[in-house]
């Protein structure tokens, strides 16, 4: 037997079944039970709402025929006040109807088609004490008429729906459109670009740092296999220069030998030489600069490097978030092919922010593309 079909009856038995005011009294308590499980499951379509109530409202018709008399020719009862609030469709001649609740539809939970286990919605119809719920509200007398006014509200409420759902699909197929266009969906094959975008690891100029933003860090491991040129080690301090009141202080912790670097007045540079036989070695060739640094006592800094390569040129001012842990901060130079006559400079401003705080530099090298 159908669950709710099994529902219904089994509702019937504690009653009088024969009455008809008690049998609409089931049917709208079937209805009104389907009606607070499809409230209670906000994911379930229009569509799927409405099929589960032409189910019920298709099988109560069905059991309603086995109480047609024999004798089709009845008196016509005088108007019921609920006509306008429930429907019911009869062959003609048939018995005077069984008012079935014509309930307004929202979007709801999940479908609720009767399943195997014999559950529908909130109401289990798997035995006796399943249909406790449609009995006692059935025993208790024939239901309150609902209110017209209170069907009509629920009705105003379905443009409201409709108008929802057209609104976000519209959203939807605007942000499909967007999403196309930015990835070049509507451009051909040939006009698209399919490689994949690599940040460069180095960067060249001044860098540009918006107001109340970070400044860029570049840092990055070197390659291994490279022909690195010595510019500076803390062994040899002979070619640091700390004027301006900047100083430069030799140091040694678990990390290795060091030489920390602050600034006196705001702006100053603590400067490196770079000596004429390097100069010469990258004269005309790619050449990849390496600062290996930290931010001395724990404190992040922002370091500013210079550079000053007479004939070669320079460097641009490059700019750099330190960090606690040390790490290689990189910048490429193409110089010309020209003969630089003397040594150049790297000079350093630990603190560019002027917040006293200091910069411990390991080692400055360079290496030539080959």
């Amino acid at each position: 037997m159908d669950p709710i079909e099994k529902a219904i009856r089994s509702a019937f038995e504690k009653g009088d079944a024969e009455d008809k005011a008690f049998r609409e009294n089931v049917y709208r308590k079937a209805f009104a039970a389907l009606d607070r499980a499809l409230q209670a499951n906000p994911n379930l379509t229009v569509e799927a709402a409405i099929n589960r109530r032409k189910v019920l409202q298709a099988k109560i018709a069905e059991i309603e025929t086995e109480f047609i008399p024999a004798a089709p020719a009845v008196e016509p009862e005088p108007a019921d006040p609920l006509a306008g609030a429930f429907e019911m469709r009869m062959e003609p001649g048939a018995a005077p109807p069984i008012f079935i609740p014509e309930v307004s539809v929202e979007p709801v939970g999940p479908d609720l088609a009767p399943s195997g286990d014999g559950t529908l919605g909130d109401i289990d119809v798997r035995g006796e004490k399943a249909v406790e719920p449609l009995l006692a509200s059935a025993e208790r007398g024939p239901a309150v008429a609902p209110d017209p006014d209170a069907w009509r509200a629920r009705r105003g409420r379905k443009p409201l729906a409709v108008f929802f759902i057209v609104a976000s699909l519209a959203a939807l197929i605007g942000m499909g459109f967007l999403f196309a266009f930015q990835t070049g969906l509507f451009k051909s094959p040939a006009e698209r670009d399919t490689s994949v975008p690599n940040p460069p690891s180095t960067a060249e100029g001044e860098d540009f740092i918006p107001e109340n933003e970070e400044p860029p860090v570049l840092s990055s491991r070197p390659e291994e296999n490279r022909d690195w040129i010595g510019i500076f080690t803390p062994a040899d301090a002979t070619s640091v220069s700390a004027p301006g009141g900047t100083t430069a202080e030799a140091m040694q912790d678990e990390s290795g030998s060091f030489i920390r670097i602050r600034s006196g007045e705001p702006g100053s540079a603590v400067v490196f030489d770079v000596g004429q036989g390097v100069l010469e070695r990258i004269a005309g060739r790619k050449a990849t600069f390496d600062i290996v640094a930290r931010a001395a006592e724990g404190q992040e800094t922002e370091m500013a490097v210079d550079c000053n390569f007479g004939e070669l040129g320079d460097c641009g001012r490059k700019r750099y978030a330190v960090g606690y842990e040390k790490a290689d901060f990189l910048f490429e130079l193409g110089p010309p092919a020209e003969s630089p006559g003397a040594g150049g400079t790297i000079a350093i401003v630990p603190d560019f922010a002027e917040q006293g705080r200091a910069v411990d530099i390991y080692e400055i090298k360079v290496s030539v593309a080959p």
